[in-house]
């Protein structure tokens, strides 16, 4: 098992390394040709974070192994609010200013219903699939239509700053756009491969090594990213990078996942993941918005959060190793 454990682990550092490049080529690509920062902010940074969750996905599809594409998914966005949200608002209190990303909010609540009652029969057709897609086509124009409406967002301010700080020469970047997104793929396919050979070698399903390690690898993007942008004091990014990816994750990475191989359902999705990816959702309304005033999630709030992620994940090994 131990060149399946180092393929994982050069497979996750590639990942996260490739990821990282490629989300700096292509907002650069985006800022050479006058797109907005809000708009960056909201598709082509929330597109690049959930990059590393849609190729793994894909090629999980690809290969057959229906349990990692969907827990790559599902775990990410159980990650994503969990483990992201909560570590970075207990390092810093994450203030939330942006009006696109509280619309944002209960978008991906909606989002998250519909998906949950398209595979509550255990089945995830093709045309499940192509109504995610469908859906997530009308998500980019609404989000198209609030960047050019929206003047003077915080979220588009805080974007243009960070913008302005890394944007590189016009060739440079087409060179990391297109090497990121090579080395994404490569990187997940050797990703795909370590994690499939050690389910196998330890007896566990692929569902359990995608809502875990994987899940985890290829949300480090977003953790990366979000931490530095709150300690920047950019919280406004922090929070949009959580939302935008669990918004990619759900329609697009599971309808690309499912278009290419229509799949079962484990029980385990239904009864514990999507319930516990929900909650998690619908606690941010809790703990952290405010419709009329500024919101904010403070330490407490972020201990909550990563409180349940240690849980979840307690359980998940439990449960596997001693059923």
């Amino acid at each position: 098992m131990f060149i399946p454990f180092l393929a994982l682990c050069a497979g996750l550092a590639l990942l996260v390394w490739s990821a990282d490049h490629f989300i700096d080529g292509a907002a650069s690509v985006a800022r050479h040709f006058s797109m907005p920062p809000l708009l960056i902010g909201m598709i082509i940074v929330g597109f690049g974070t959930s990059t590393p969750e849609m190729v793994v996905s894909s090629l999980a599809a690809i290969n057959g192994t229906p349990g990692i594409a969907l827990g790559n998914a599902f775990g990410s966005n159980i990650t994503n609010i969990a483990l992201i949200l909560g570590f970075t608002a207990l390092l810093k209190p994450i203030e939330i200013h942006s009006q696109v990303l509280r619309k944002e909010l209960p978008l991906l609540t909606a989002v998250t219903a519909v998906t949950a009652y398209l595979i509550h029969e255990g089945t995830l057709t093709r045309t499940d699939a192509v109504i995610m897609l469908v859906l997530f086509a009308g998500l980019m124009f609404w989000t198209v239509r609030q960047g050019m409406q929206t003047q003077g967002d915080p979220f588009g301010d805080e974007m243009g700053n960070e913008l302005c700080a890394q944007c590189m020469p016009l060739g440079r970047a087409y060179f990391w756009l297109v090497t990121g997104l090579v080395l994404l793929i490569g990187s997940s396919r050797l990703l795909v491969w370590g994690a499939v050979e050690i389910a196998h070698a330890l007896g566990v399903s692929d569902l359990i090594i995608g809502l875990t390690v994987v899940a985890l690898g290829t949300s480090l993007p977003e953790l990366a990213s979000s931490i530095i942008a709150s300690r920047k004091g950019e919280h406004d990014i922090a929070l949009g990078n959580v939302l935008g990816s669990n918004l990619f994750n759900t329609l697009a990475v599971v309808g690309i996942a499912g278009v290419i191989l229509p799949m079962d359902v484990e029980p385990g999705v239904i009864a514990r993941d999507i319930p516990v990816m929900t909650a998690l959702t619908l606690s941010l309304f809790l703990i952290g918005f405010r419709f009329k005033r500024p919101g904010r999630i403070n330490r407490y709030g972020g201990a909550a959060l990563l409180t349940c992620y240690i849980g979840y994940t307690a359980f998940l090994v439990r449960t596997t190793l001693f059923p």
